[in-house]
């Protein structure tokens, strides 16, 4: 189906995995105005095909692999694509975020999104040249690791791919492209299940942009390369140089979330990577931030860990070598699985193992053998059988609920939130599951550069649901959040203690400053008419597709995307009683001398609720969902 629209491909394709059959998913240029790509346009063709009662192992599960607008256009940070499913560790809607060129390659092969649907009979790899759709037999490809199979198929394509872990079923195995990976929510184990092992993607088709757009990018680019953060601090240290930070403002989850700060933060900090371990910065392509890290280990150059895998492997489970952290991160890229749920799931073991209620050998602060672990969980083989299932489940089994750290089903990343209430509530709400990213991110205000008052509730909702609805709509585009740095003036990195800055925080804190940020999160298309240059993605739509984008339409699409979200998890069963926290993160403080230390959690979901247009029973209300043109059904 053609598109009037710049920037697309055209084409959604279709494929039967049990009948091996092919077609064109129709797609229409009012859906792309309305859901533009990405994870919202996922959303809505999962909402629409998807059975309320299957389980996530079903043939009828569809897997949505889609890219937004600004992929293969040049845009900077635009190489990314979504992967979309029922979850198997959740039970809902789940998306996962990847880097790396295989939406690139998508999208050069004529395609904005590939659909998976059925299972087939028999371990099958799918190959995309084009028009051309080849099943290959999968045998001499299963139970190869991540990078061999990578190894074992055409070069100068596009792939994606599970080991081991997915072959398994693993809840919380991901899917890999190159050294990138979409980690989160299971989704290898779905294509497992399918028996699918990789998908294979190559084209020469061109992308054109409806306007010239070059001088644009260009000067984006250069934004990017001038800010602070994107262009000096990430370049420099990467993800891993938030560790020092996290530690000192007591977000750094240490010993499965128990307190906020870890003793030996320096030693597997990002300044410690790059002292000892670093070679040098790599990057997606067409990104000018290069926040990778290429390491060497046993004399191979290997991707380094990110934030998430040095906090969670490391303050977690009270581990302080680096070494390690370097190993296992390796071991669980090649083996396929999540490196934040693996190891979210390993330090509740350790302390129910520390409090009795399951006797599995492993004990904060005495690592060795995890390499043995990781192995055994990818094959399900001992203790790893049940710890292949998640934290939920070890919780449901053996007991230890109010110390089991996940939302949803989803193991929490490793923002400690009673040093960041609103990050608290962000997890808590969050569509996927306990994800730092689908959350809104506030701990970035909260703790990691403008820092206002991390224990306050005051405008922490309305703020939480801007940037939810903003993160939401430029992940649709095929841009990296990260990019979203720009929204943050420079001055308030460089001078956090200005006057001006202190200023900004009291603006954004002061009593009535929510209910003027609400104003802006109700308000629709046509109400605010205008651009705003801190968020570059609108022009760069507009230009891109021809579009007549604003921030009104722009912010409506990601707003549109979220509530689209939650109402297919109210349909699989979600309540607000699953927007929940354990509670050692309600009610016990962090720090004794501060009550204010622990996530207000009911408090913030009624601000939340009634500024997002829903009841208090968390459910969109009919007016909501009426101005955002969703159905329900």
């Amino acid at each position: 189906m053609s598109t009037k629209y710049g920037g697309y491909a055209g084409k959604v394709l279709l494929i039967d995995l049990t009948t091996k059959e092919i077609d064109e998913y129709p797609w229409s240029d009012e859906d792309r105005e309305l859901f533009l790509g990405g994870k919202i346009m996922a959303a809505k063709i999962l909402y629409d095909n998807v059975p309320t009662h299957i389980k996530p192992f079903s043939p009828e599960n569809i897997i949505a692999i889609t890219t937004g607008p600004l992929t293969g256009t040049g845009a900077p940070s635009s190489s990314r694509f979504n992967i979309s499913s029922l979850s198997p560790l959740t039970g809902l809607l789940a998306s996962s975020n990847c880097g790396g060129d295989f939406g690139l390659y998508l999208k050069k092969a004529g395609y904005d999104a590939l659909l998976i649907k059925g299972k087939s009979k028999y371990k099958v790899w799918i190959e995309i040249v084009e028009e051309n759709i080849t099943f290959h037999d999968a045998d001499g490809l299963w139970g190869k690791d991540t990078i061999e199979v990578q190894e074992m198929l055409p070069e100068r394509t596009g792939k994606i791919v599970i080991g081991p872990a997915g072959e398994n079923l693993v809840k919380y195995a991901g899917v890999f492209s190159g050294e990138r990976t979409a980690g989160r929510a299971g989704i290898g184990a779905i294509m497992g299940y399918k028996n699918l092992k990789a998908v294979v993607v190559k084209g020469n088709k061109n992308i054109e942009p409806k306007n010239d757009i070059k001088p644009y990018y260009k000067k984006w680019i250069e934004d990017l390369r001038k800010h602070p953060i994107t262009g000096k601090q990430l370049p420099k240290l990467g993800t891993a140089g938030l560790v020092s930070i996290m530690n000192f403002k007591k977000v750094l989850a240490t010993r499965n979330f128990k307190y906020g700060q870890y003793k030996d933060f320096e030693r597997i900090s990002g300044e410690e990577l790059a002292l000892k371990h670093l070679i040098k910065n790599i990057g997606c392509i067409t990104c000018p931030i290069r926040c990778g890290r290429q390491v060497e280990l046993d004399g191979k150059k290997v991707k380094g860990p990110e934030l998430e895998t040095l906090g969670l492997l490391g303050a977690n489970i009270e581990n302080k070598s680096i070494e390690k952290i370097l190993r296992w991160n390796y071991e669980l890229d090649k083996l396929g699985m999540d490196t934040i749920s693996a190891a979210g799931t390993i330090a509740f073991a350790m302390e129910l193992n520390e409090k009795g209620y399951w006797s599995n050998g492993l004990e904060f602060g005495k690592n060795h053998n995890l390499s043995n672990v990781f192995s055994d969980i990818a094959y399900r083989r001992g203790i790893g059988n049940e710890l292949a299932e998640g934290v939920k489940h070890l919780s449901e089994k053996y007991g230890g609920k109010e110390f089991a750290i996940h939302s949803k089903g989803m193991e929490l990343s490793a923002y400690e939130p009673r040093g960041a209430v609103g990050q608290g509530l962000g997890y808590a709400v969050a569509n996927r599951g306990g994800c730092h990213l689908n959350s809104g991110y506030l701990v970035l205000f909260e703790a990691l550069s403008l820092s206002i008052d991390p224990y306050t509730v005051r405008s922490k909702a309305e703020l939480g649901i801007m940037l939810q609805n903003i993160f939401e709509v430029v992940s649709a585009t095929g841009s990296c959040i990260f990019t979203l740095y720009s929204l943050i003036p420079a001055f308030l990195i460089n001078k956090p203690n200005s006057k001006l800055a202190m200023l900004v925080n009291k603006i954004i804190t002061f009593p009535g400053a929510g209910k003027l940020i609400n104003i802006i999160n109700r308000s629709y298309e046509g109400v605010i008419p205008i651009n705003i240059p801190m968020i570059p993605h609108i022009k760069a739509i507009s230009l891109a597709t021809g579009m007549k984008m604003n921030f009104g339409k722009f912010k409506a699409i990601g707003e549109r995307g979220f509530n689209l979200e939650r109402i297919f998890n109210i349909r699989r069963g979600l309540t607000s009683e699953d927007d929940s926290l354990p509670k050692r993160l309600t009610e016990e403080p962090q720090d004794l001398k501060n009550p204010k230390s622990r996530v207000p959690l009911n408090e913030l979901k009624r601000k939340y609720y009634i500024s997002r247009g829903w009841n208090l029973d968390g459910i969109p209300k009919e007016k909501t969902l009426r101005s955002l043109r969703i159905g329900r059904n």
